[in-house]
């Protein structure tokens, strides 16, 4: 059947009506990224006056970026690692099994993406506080305690997420697994985790982001030694001066792992939305 020509532009246009949207906010940010601080300070020109890459090698020394950059990768990395994980055992027993509490845990899980995340954190920074004093076991300021504070969002919405997925993969291949001689954790990694790929990247690809660019938690549970990107980013701006070309320089620098993340799983995504279409 031939799309009506009225439909056909209307997706042109709104298509369009996103590609700028999204595009001039990227523009403007290459842009000031690429231009002398006193030509940002000025009024705003489209095209610089003159491009200059000295921005991206400023934005090393002005403050310890390298050293931000590492902690948000570690920290999003173990938050991610630990989150995925946990979560695939987790929602494996919600899915497959009946147990006493089941449905009250699931709906626990569920509840806590009701409230907002800075009620937890006054609760969490007096725990950490508490923990290091009576055990000396450091929390607070430390890169363990962010990823343990970043598993108190990610965590639930991950089991919540991949228990849904596992409900939509046959229980028929659970039991010719196990016919085939696999006990329940060899069937999980050998038949439902191949299957689930597509959501498990995705409950992946949201814990690394959100911890990634969360500005909060890391804001009062860091020190300097810990601190994240997305705090780190605040000290190009000074009493007396905000270098505004190299936080556009920096942002880019930011970007660069979500960006090519993203692009390197983008086919296990493209995969999970085709299979769920057929569904």
């Amino acid at each position: 059947m031939r799309e009506p020509r009225g439909v056909r532009w209307t997706r042109r246009a709104v298509l369009g009506f996103l590609i700028v949207f999204t595009g001039l906010p990227l523009y403007a940010m290459a842009t000031s990224a690429l231009k002398p601080l006193g030509d940002v300070q000025r009024d705003w020109r489209w095209f610089p006056s003159k491009i200059t890459f000295r921005p991206f090698a400023d934005i090393w020394t002005t403050i310890p970026l390298g050293r931000y950059f590492l902690n948000s990768l570690i920290v999003s990395g173990a938050a991610t690692v630990l989150s995925v994980t946990i979560a695939i055992f987790a929602a494996y027993a919600i899915s497959r099994y009946r147990f006493p509490g089941r449905r009250l845990f699931s709906v626990s899980v569920l509840s806590t993406q009701m409230f907002p995340g800075i009620l937890f954190l006054l609760p969490l920074f007096l725990i950490f506080v508490n923990i290091g004093n009576s055990t000396g076991v450091a929390l607070y300021g430390t890169r363990l305690g962010l990823v343990l504070t970043y598993l108190t969002f990610s965590l639930p919405f991950a089991i919540w997420m991949l228990a849904g997925y596992f409900d939509s993969i046959p229980k028929e291949l659970d039991e010719a697994s196990l016919v085939d001689g696999n006990g329940p954790i060899g069937t999980l990694l050998r038949i439902v985790v191949p299957a689930a790929m597509p959501g498990i990247v995705a409950v992946a690809i949201y814990s690394f982001m959100t911890a990634w660019g969360e500005v909060l938690f890391a804001s009062v549970m860091t020190d300097s030694g810990t601190r994240t990107l997305a705090v780190g980013l605040q000290e190009y701006s000074t009493e007396v001066q905000v270098y505004w070309n190299q936080v556009m320089a920096a942002s880019l620098i930011v970007s660069v792992p979500i960006v090519a993340g993203f692009l390197l799983l983008q086919r296990y995504l493209v995969a999970g939305l085709t299979a769920g279409a057929v569904k």
